[in-house]
C-alpha cells in the first residue's frame, strides 16, 4: 500500500494558471496600459465568477494578481472560493505604454511604429515606456519566483493579455516577434506545467469555456 501524502509534490509540478482580466467598458477600443481606475464592466464580474467556477476544483494554492483594479476585481471570485488571500505582485502588471497609455486603438493603428509593434515587437519600446523584450523578461522572472515559492502546487496569476502572451510564448520557446499571433481573451485562462530540470510544458491556451479539474489529478 501506498503510504498517503499531504501537501504539493514537486515531482508532479507547478501548475501555473495564467488568467486575463475580464472585460472593461474599454476593452478592445483603449490601451489603458497601467491606468488606475478602470473597473470590470458587467460582462468582465460574469467572466470573473466564470474563472472561479472552472477553478472551484482544483487545489489551490496562491492567488496571486496585478495590483491594477481589473485585474483585482477578476482574481476576487477565485480567492473567495479557494479560501486564499489575494496577494499583489508588480511583475503581472500590464506592459508600460509610456506616452500610448490611455490612447484610442485606432489612433495608434494608425501610427508607422505600429507595424513594429505587429512584426517586430523585440525591437520596440514604448515611447518612455517598456519594451516587449523587458516585459517579458518581468513576467518570465516573476513566474519562475512563484514556482520557487510554490513547489509542486496549484497558482493563479491574475494579469493581462501581453504579459501572458509573452509568457506563454516564452515557455513554448516562441520567438518574442512571433508572439502576436497568441490570441489571449478577457477571462481566459492559460495553464503552465514547470518540472524542475525539464522544459516548461504549455497545457492549455486562450481557453474559456472547458473544464479545468482535469489539469490535475
Amino acid at each position: 500500500m501506498t503510504a498517503a501524502t499531504s501537501g504539493p509534490s514537486k515531482e508532479q509540478g507547478t501548475l501555473l494558471l495564467l488568467v486575463r482580466h475580464g472585460e472593461t467598458p474599454t476593452t478592445g477600443r483603449v490601451l489603458p496600459g497601467r491606468t488606475p481606475g478602470l473597473h470590470l464592466s458587467d460582462g468582465g464580474r460574469a467572466q470573473a465568477e466564470r474563472v472561479a467556477e472552472r477553478l472551484a476544483d482544483l487545489p489551490v494554492d496562491a492567488v496571486y494578481s496585478s495590483p491594477l483594479e481589473r485585474a483585482c476585481e477578476t482574481a476576487e471570485p477565485t480567492a473567495a472560493r479557494t479560501g486564499r488571500d489575494v496577494k499583489h505582485d508588480d511583475g503581472l502588471l500590464e506592459c508600460d505604454f509610456g506616452d500610448w497609455t490611455g490612447a484610442a486603438l485606432a489612433d495608434v493603428a494608425a501610427l508607422p511604429e505600429w507595424q513594429t509593434v505587429q512584426q517586430s515587437p523585440s525591437t520596440f519600446r514604448f515611447p518612455n515606456g517598456e519594451s516587449f523584450t523587458e516585459m517579458q523578461a518581468r513576467i518570465v522572472e516573476t513566474l519562475e519566483a512563484l514556482c520557487r515559492a510554490h513547489g509542486g502546487g496549484v497558482v493563479v496569476c491574475f494579469s493581462h493579455a501581453d504579459p501572458i502572451k509573452a509568457a506563454v510564448a516564452h515557455a513554448l520557446g516562441t520567438p518574442l516577434d512571433l508572439f502576436q499571433r497568441i490570441v489571449i481573451s478577457p477571462g481566459s485562462v492559460s495553464a503552465i506545467s514547470f518540472v524542475d530540470g525539464q522544459a516548461p510544458a504549455v497545457l492549455m491556451v486562450n481557453s474559456t469555456s472547458d473544464p479545468l479539474s482535469g489539469l490535475r489529478a
